[in-house]
């Protein structure tokens, strides 16, 4: 009796939770970091307790075969939602056609083998070995694609650790007891369908937990970024380079950026010309400089370079790259086969070693860079004194 009021609050859990996936994934425009797919992935596994309340004791029949199959789909599901919460794209619906088709007719071949304890045993281990491999992309993906993650990671692998733990234990429990370890009564079926119940009321707000912080991240880089050009604006060049003083010690220079005659260019060729040549000059500046320096824009014309790590004759190389780059290269390929080149002028600081010192350094670039365009543009001048 106990098991069976467990089973319906597992039941009702997943299926309100698929709601809520499925409205919070109706709310998110764009992106929406699978949440659909979980919803689908909770429906089914939700379904597949309802396949089993209504079975009733373990047997061979169309519901207990569609309970099999759902509950194998259900993972399925969830694999390709966090495929898609990280970013990349996974078909859904063939590889679950896949699976119902390929594993509706192991079941069929299993229970002509092995009858229904081979059946069930089968849905057993095919769960473990799935999980399992679900925690090794886990543990795995704490290095690379979910490094900024792990402590959610560390919770996820442990819960699913222990869901793939219990799968093995009822394979065994099976291929030594028979159906009569599924009995709902049993000590062991307790603690399986309780600690179902546990992941059900864990792991859901845990996937919302996650979906509100990816949205809260996404805004955060928004507002630390220029929206033309995706490059780093002031509020997020404080920031950065906050963190960077914060973790490392070192001397940086700041390189002042302006583009010559950039009023000419608009007045030439139009603004939206005079926008494409800024995102040029953005893309310019991203391959010039080392890996590990911050580029920013300003505003306007002008965009900062801080060469992290760096000595004064290192900044000045970068610095000359910086500009041959930019004055070798068309920003703007037009479609009569004109290209819109453009030049800048580079203002260089001395060193500074926090970033209480960037103001202070944007002076010392400044009063260079204006001394740069005196002497005729497309320079570098580094501050004096």
């Amino acid at each position: 009796m106990i098991a069976t009021l467990l089973v319906g609050m597992l039941c009702v859990h997943l299926l309100c939770f698929a709601v809520m996936f499925l409205l919070i994934s109706r709310r998110l425009e764009g992106d929406r970091m699978g949440m659909e797919v979980f919803a689908l992935g909770n429906l089914m596994l939700g379904g597949a307790y309802v396949l089993q309340l209504l079975e009733g004791a373990p047997g061979w029949g169309w519901m207990s075969v569609a309970n099999h199959t759902l509950t194998l789909c259900a993972p399925v599901a969830y694999c390709v939602g966090g495929v898609r919460f990280f970013g990349r794209s996974a078909p859904l619906l063939r590889p679950l056609l896949a699976v119902a088709l390929g594993y509706g007719a192991l079941q069929v071949l299993a229970q002509w083998v092995w009858g229904p304890v081979g059946r069930y045993a089968l849905l057993a281990a095919t769960c473990a070995v799935l999980f399992a491999g679900m925690v090794l992309v886990l543990v795995r993906g704490m290095r690379n694609f979910a490094r900024d993650l792990r402590g959610e990671m560390v919770l996820f692998v442990c819960l699913i650790s222990g869901i793939s733990m219990l799968n093995a234990m009822k394979f065994a429990k099976l291929l030594g007891g028979g159906l009569e370890a599924l009995s709902m009564d049993s000590q062991f079926q307790m603690v399986f369908y309780v600690y179902m119940c546990s992941l059900a009321t864990i792991l859901p707000p845990l996937i919302v937990w996650l979906v509100l912080r990816r949205m809260s991240d996404a805004l955060r880089s928004t507002a630390a970024r220029d929206p033309l050009t995706q490059l780093l604006n002031r509020r997020g060049l404080d920031a950065a380079l906050n963190t960077h003083f914060r973790r490392r010690a070192g001397t940086a220079h700041l390189l002042l950026i302006d583009i010559d005659h950039f009023k000419r260019i608009n007045d030439t060729h139009g603004h939206h010309i005079g926008d494409a040549v800024l995102c040029g000059v953005a893309d310019a500046l991203r391959g010039a400089v080392r890996k590990g320096d911050l580029v920013c824009r300003l505003g306007g014309e002008e965009f900062v370079a801080i060469c992290v790590e760096s000595d004064g004759a290192s900044a000045l190389h970068v610095a000359e790259r910086v500009r041959s780059t930019i004055a070798g290269q068309a920003m703007l390929q037009e479609t009569r086969g004109d290209g819109v080149y453009c030049t800048v002028t580079i203002g260089v600081s001395h060193g500074f070693n926090k970033q209480a010192a960037l103001e202070h350094a944007m002076q010392q670039a400044d009063a260079a860079l204006y001394r740069g365009k005196d002497a005729g543009r497309n320079r570098i001048e580094l501050h004096r004194g």
